[in-house]
């Protein structure tokens, strides 16, 4: 193929072509600082609410607020990534995000503050289903797919323990306004790089009209499902809102599938969530998520309230994590994805993050780091990053060109909803644990140490009792990996792509 013909946008890039390659190091920019943001901004919380004078009442509204407009709109980002074309989608959902950031960074009251959080919801729904689609449509050799879904899947589970360092050292060391602003260089970074380097697929476009009464119902479900949930970690589950949050998704999400059954040009296609695979996935990276963000919620608080560390001691904690996860993605799942079926990495990933987990349960007050927290951390770190690289891969393979928006927004879908389940489902029986545990041993403590020792107890009581339940929805995460996703090992053979040249891509072997 000649040079210009490689230089010519949109032309499908060859097997060889390193262009793939370099547009990696952007998309995985990209999710990075999405990733980061997840995390990062939680560690700068307190700072911001007193410079900006954000009521307690009022101060979850800078997560919440970009939670609802991220989760609500993922469905549509990735329906326009299709409609747009991904590299589009994918620049333009940047330059977004890092407008949005520098606004939260430079914001002056408590309304522009959550003004800014949504918006960056808004432009990362666009950004995240984009940045994966085009691993989907651009790395279709069955090796090479492997190895990009590797970094991209130690990058979309350790990011979130990166952003408790660096969100820990702008705070401790700068200034909160850093932790927004420190996204404007990655997005420039990301945008530029990738608006010339991304060479997308021809052919791949769904460019069917909009169908606005599925885009309208899934937004509205999702943002109730997720304030459903953000409202019962706040109000409780009993509280009057909290539960019309959840009847009005269940009733909006229903006629959402309603609706895609019967319009022309659905939404969501239902033959994506149907297949038997990427419904298992679904389903088991949601469960995981669950569980993950037990994690991240408690020992952050255990670190810092019981331990008394920094933040920024509190975010090198995590480093034995996230070592886990790059190597568990980058050299066990890349190595193994092409010669086992999935099942047998996503299942036996979930099983070690789950006994990691099961070691957690024993913490006390007076644990030691080494001997409890480093081996629990790393066997999690190894176990997801095992797990989600497949999951991720899988999720997207063998998907219409058309429909990889889509399919891959509900990975990220899945990832948001579970976060905001683990994080009111979890804290609530962490809550109620620690309050049983004080009321029965408050009484036989006289002194006033030993009334303030009773509350650590009670409160590592029900960090533990939280794991548990932890515990088990890992397991039940296993075992739909063993049982839903019969994907066999990806082998290769050539297909003609939407532009009439051949490429290779993994063809799933479905198991007997």
């Amino acid at each position: 193929m000649s040079e210009a013909a490689l230089k010519a946008p949109g032309a499908a890039a060859p097997s060889g072509d390193a262009n793939r390659w370099k547009a990696l190091v952007f998309i995985a920019l990209a999710q990075l600082m999405v990733v980061l943001d997840a995390t990062i901004v939680n560690i700068a919380l307190p700072s911001a609410q007193t410079d900006l004078g954000i009521s307690d009442g009022n101060r979850q509204w800078v997560v919440t607020a970009y939670a609802l407009a991220f989760g609500g709109l993922l469905l549509f980002g990735g329906r326009i990534a299709d409609l747009w074309g991904r590299k589009r989608a994918f620049v333009l959902g940047l330059v977004g995000f890092a407008a949005a950031s520098a606004l939260g960074g430079a914001a002056t009251t408590g309304a522009m503050m959550f003004g800014a959080r949504a918006l960056q919801g808004v432009f990362g729904a666009l950004l995240a289903p984009a940045a994966l689609s085009l691993l989907a449509v651009m790395f279709t050799d069955a090796k090479e797919r492997a190895k990009a879904f590797g970094i991209y899947g130690a990058i979309a589970g350790g990011g979130g323990a990166v952003g408790l360092i660096l969100g820990g050292f702008l705070t401790e060391y700068l200034d909160w306004r850093w932790t927004f602003f420190v996204n404007v260089p990655f997005a420039v970074v990301a945008a530029a790089g990738a608006y010339f380097v991304i060479r997308e697929p021809e052919g791949g476009r769904n460019r069917s009209p909009l169908d606005i009464p599925g885009v309208i119902l899934s937004t509205l479900g999702l943002v109730a499902l997720v304030y459903g949930f953000t409202r019962a970690e706040s109000d409780g589950w009993g509280d009057a809102v909290t539960v019309s949050m959840f009847v009005a998704s269940v009733v909006l999400l229903l006629a959402f599938v309603v609706v895609e059954s019967r319009v022309k040009a659905p939404l969501l296609p239902l033959r994506v969530i149907t297949d038997r695979n990427r419904g298992g996935i679904y389903l088991s990276l949601g469960l995981a998520i669950i569980g993950m963000f037990g994690l991240f919620l408690f020992l952050t608080y255990y670190l810092q309230i019981v331990k008394g560390y920094s933040p920024v001691k509190t975010g090198f904690a995590f480093l034995p994590m996230i070592v886990g996860m790059i190597t568990g993605s980058t050299q066990i799942g890349t190595r193994l994805m092409t010669r086992v079926a999935p099942r047998l990495l996503m299942g036996p990933g979930f099983l070690v993050a789950g006994l990691g987990m099961l070691l957690l349960t024993q913490l006390e007050v007076d644990s030691s780091y080494g001997a409890l927290l480093l081996p629990a951390m790393l066997l999690l770190g190894l176990g997801m990053g095992t797990a989600f690289m497949p999951a991720m891969s899988l999720a997207t393979q063998g998907v219409e060109p058309r429909d990889a928006g889509v399919a891959s927004a509900m990975v990220n879908t899945s990832q948001q909803v579970g976060g905001a389940i683990g994080t009111a489902l979890l804290n609530t029986i962490a809550a109620s644990a620690t309050t049983s545990y004080i009321k029965d041993h408050i009484a036989g403590a006289a002194a006033k140490p030993q009334q303030e020792l009773v509350k650590l107890q009670g409160q590592v009581h029900g960090y533990s009792m939280a794991i548990w339940f932890a515990v088990g929805i890992l397991g039940l995460a296993a075992l739909i990996a063993f049982t839903l996703v019969n994907a066999g090992r990806p082998d290769t053979s050539p297909v003609a792509s939407g532009d009439g040249v051949e490429d290779e891509v993994p063809v799933p072997v479905v198991a007997h």
